[in-house]
């Protein structure tokens, strides 16, 4: 008898309640390292947004409260447009000393040499990240800023706080640069005053989008892509929903012109692959398409 009861106790293996309870908790330990990637990867878009992005549109708005005008400004004679000190109108050499009794109204449409962009130092020349991109103003973004009494956003640290470092989806280093400029009426990515956002992925640009507008559509709202092409007015494209942000790899969603949402003749994939990689590649390990955005003010 103790025979029999012996051998039944080594014969006995896992019952089907013991093994569904294994897999349910192999289950739940995967799960939670897939949770706690997208949620370490929504904290660093939040701190992007925080610590960096609304940083600077502080102490943009800070600028205006201290001075009366947006930034690079004749705080005497105001133009309202970023940068409007290097402007010029009726030929005249210094705006912010023009004269009285112009023949020219004082809106934006009567002044020449606008739009160009303030960034830190060197900055980034015309066209260097694509299309759209403003020419270089003569002014500095940290030198007004500290000139009026504006602490900038630490950034990546002294004389760099125009910049900021951050990891793309695949893990590889990606820096983001903030420049302000003046768009003229009927700039799709935004007329009037805007913050220029270089170096975004597709994803954190989706992210930021969010936030700002609570619409992540690159062609409408606050926050939108820099170069995208206006809608023609046609009646399949009057008043249509916008463009969804660029697939995030290195290859972008665009591969053969107006396939995504919206209607947009710009491809961004092998069909241009300058846009992303210059084989057109889309590995896990490639440095994830770099976008600009253009964030309008209030001010």
């Amino acid at each position: 008898m103790k025979l029999r009861n012996l051998r039944r106790s080594i014969q006995r293996g896992f019952t089907l309640i013991e093994m569904a309870i294994v897999l349910a908790v192999i289950g739940l330990i995967i799960g939670a390292i897939a949770i706690a990637k997208d949620v370490q990867r929504n904290a660093e878009y939040q701190k992007v947004a925080n610590k960096f992005l609304y940083q600077w549109k502080m102490a943009y708005d800070q600028y205006y409260q201290r001075t009366g005008v947006v930034v690079g400004d004749c705080q005497q004679a105001p133009t309202y447009m970023i940068n409007g000190s290097e402007s010029k109108i009726e030929g005249a050499s210094d705006v912010c000393a023009r004269k009285g009794g112009l023949s020219k109204p004082g809106i934006p449409e009567s002044f020449t040499n606008t739009g160009l962009k303030i960034c830190e130092g060197q900055g980034y020349a015309k066209d260097a990240v694509g299309t759209g991109d403003a020419d270089l103003a003569g002014q500095s973004l940290r030198t007004l800023m500290e000139r009026n009494g504006v602490r900038p956003p630490p950034g990546r640290g002294e004389g760099h706080e125009d910049r900021f470092i951050y990891q793309d989806s695949n893990g590889n280093v990606a820096e983001l640069q903030v420049c302000f400029q003046w768009n003229k009426a009927g700039t799709t990515s935004g007329a009037g005053n805007v913050m220029v956002v270089r170096g975004l992925t597709p994803d954190l640009a989706r992210f930021l989008d969010q936030v700002i507008d609570g619409k992540p559509d690159s062609r409408e709202g606050r926050f939108r892509i820099q170069g995208r092409k206006a809608h023609d007015g046609s009646g399949n494209q009057a008043n249509a929903p916008g463009t969804a942000w660029e697939a995030n790899n290195t290859v972008g969603g665009i591969t053969a012109g107006n396939n995504m949402s919206g209607q947009d003749g710009t491809p961004v994939g092998p069909d241009n692959p300058t846009g992303a990689t210059a084989t057109g590649r889309q590995y896990d390990e490639d440095r994830v398409i770099l976008l600009t955005a253009h964030w309008t003010m209030d001010q």
